[in-house]
């Protein structure tokens, strides 16, 4: 392990290493086009995993908040989004740009704003009562994701829901012998942006400054005359509302969604939480990407360890790295 940091501290550090898992997946596959393929796939992926994973990441790390329930808004947002695409079918039907932008735009408003509202009430109701106690954490919050999920299963049923996608997203660019899923694109610059949004308010604003400064020191803060408990709802709105948004978009992926999907997905956003460090950003952006990549790389080599993948990723890093690999400072 420690011959493998010095080597990686020459090459500059954690941030390559999804480019090193690149370069020994393209020696082992040999194909460069179905390496591509499942490159950008991987990359995909691991932006949609962030925007579910870097809420969680915040609350976890931030606010030291167990939340399994963080499972109920990825769902949620999955069906709520699900929903206004298929009461707006037309409009994605049609040979419009602008009307499937629209139509794309309002099922993602109306998943965030749930998330919102939804975080909102977790925090104020269920979390509250419960914090700086991990147990009762666990406990509440694992309670009300089994309540979601029943919930979703009580308002569309048991039957898979098929997820409808803008006309403009369908179909791929084709680049020589390589093909590119729009949608994967899509998702990619989706993901991408949110991370730059979310890295410039927590380090280069005022607000990201009292957040951190309240998790330090609650009580100097609050002399300060600031509302530290405002500040950790706001957190809390924003981890949530970025988990609806994330399950919109894994939907969109999937094309065909269940009332498990959060459950499904929680054990991946908590791998990736863990590898990249509580509370970091960065850290989830690349512990997000390596498991996309992972998964997609070790699913096409060795389909049969393709569900352990992640769980190996995690062994191995947390060896090298206990704490993970960004852990906020």
């Amino acid at each position: 392990m420690d011959r493998i940091s010095e080597i990686l501290g020459r090459m500059g550090g954690v941030n390559l290493l999804p480019v090193a898992l690149a370069a020994v997946a393209f020696i082992l596959i040999g194909a460069p086009s179905s390496w591509a393929t499942l490159t950008v796939a991987g990359l995909a992926m691991g932006m949609m995993v962030f925007l579910m994973a870097s809420g969680l990441s915040l609350v976890f790390g931030l606010m030291d908040v167990l939340n399994f329930g963080h499972s109920a808004f990825v769902s949620f947002g999955a069906f709520i989004a699900a929903t206004v695409l298929a009461g707006l079918s037309t409009w994605l039907a049609a040979d419009s740009v602008a009307l499937n932008s629209a139509a794309l735009v309002m099922a993602f408003l109306a998943a965030i704003l749930f998330g919102l509202v939804a975080g909102w009430f977790f925090e104020t109701v269920i979390i509250r009562p419960v914090y700086k106690d991990h147990l009762r954490q666990i406990l509440i919050t694992m309670g009300a994701m089994i309540v979601a999920e029943q919930t979703i299963l009580a308002f569309w049923g048991g039957t898979p829901f098929t997820v409808l996608r803008p006309h403009f997203l369908e179909g791929s660019w084709i680049i020589g012998d390589v093909s590119i899923e729009i949608y994967r694109g899509f998702a990619f610059l989706l993901g991408l942006a949110v991370f730059v949004g979310l890295y410039l308010v927590m380090n280069r604003t005022r607000i990201g400054l009292l957040v951190r400064a309240g998790v330090e020191n609650r009580e100097m803060v609050e002399a300060l005359g600031f509302r530290v408990d405002r500040l950790f709802i706001a957190v809390f709105m924003l981890g949530s509302g970025l988990a609806a948004l994330g399950g919109a978009m894994w939907a969109g992926y999937e094309t065909l969604i269940t009332p498990a999907l959060g459950s499904e997905l929680m054990i991946i956003v908590f791998i990736v939480v863990i590898i990249g460090g509580l509370g970091s950003i960065e850290g989830t952006l690349l512990g997000a990407i390596l498991v996309g990549l992972m998964s997609n790389y070790l699913g096409f080599l060795a389909p049969k360890m393709a569900l352990a993948s992640n769980m190996i990723l995690m062994v191995a890093i947390l060896l090298w790295r206990p704490n993970g690999l960004k852990p906020a400072v």
